[in-house]
Formats: structure tokens, sequence, C-alpha cells
């Protein structure tokens, strides 16, 4: 039997499993710093590692996490491999979590109390 709540019917004990699996990767700066800036377009390992200020072959293990976890694809561009990802829920939901952090509360400055 599935209850429903406010949001829709209840997650199967999987479902949430997979969701928390997800969302762990997400959780390192560095992983979610790539996920932003790939929510924007493709990039390869060398664009990331120069916007992240990483280095190289520390971004290059990120980004394998990131695909095994099936957050991230990537395919070949001639000599060099380029990461995307193409989940457009991911995408919102990476972007939402950061303006939600970033943007103003109306009357309190943004989310972290600090005044815009």
């Amino acid at each position: 039997m599935t209850r429903s709540s406010a949001v829709g019917a209840v997650p199967s004990p999987d479902v949430l499993a997979e969701a928390a699996s997800s969302f762990g990767m997400l959780a390192s700066p560095v992983r979610l710093h790539i996920m932003w800036i790939l929510a924007s377009g493709e990039c390869d390992v060398s664009g990331l590692a120069e916007q992240v200020g990483g280095a190289l072959p520390a971004v290059s293990q990120h980004l394998a996490k990131l695909k095994l976890a099936g957050l991230v694809r990537s395919r070949r561009e001639g000599h060099r491999q380029v990461y995307l990802v193409d989940d457009p829920h991911l995408v919102s939901l990476v972007q939402s979590m950061i303006n939600h952090l970033t943007g103003p509360t109306p009357g309190q400055g943004n989310r972290r109390g600090r005044a815009v």
C-alpha cells in the first residue's frame, strides 16, 4: 500500500537509498562546483580543473565518481573527453540549491544571513 503526502506518493526504500547516494555524491564542495559548471554547459577536465582551482588528477577522480554514479556523462571530442550533465532535473536541483543559498530573502538579505 502506498501512502500519499502533500508532495505525492511516498517513495520506495530503494528510491530513497538511490536519492541519498546521489546527494552523498554532491556533498563534496568540489563535486558540487563541477556540477554547477557542467550545468552551464560541456567542459573538459582541464577546463574544469582550472575553474575549480583543483589539480587535474583530483578533478579527474571526482569526474570518475560522478560518472560512475550516473550524474555526469562524457563523450569524445577529438583527443579530449568532454563532460556534461544532460539530466534537466539534476541541473535544476543543483541550480535551485545554490540559488536558494545565495538568493535574497525578503527583508533578511540572503539565506546565509549576509546582507545583499
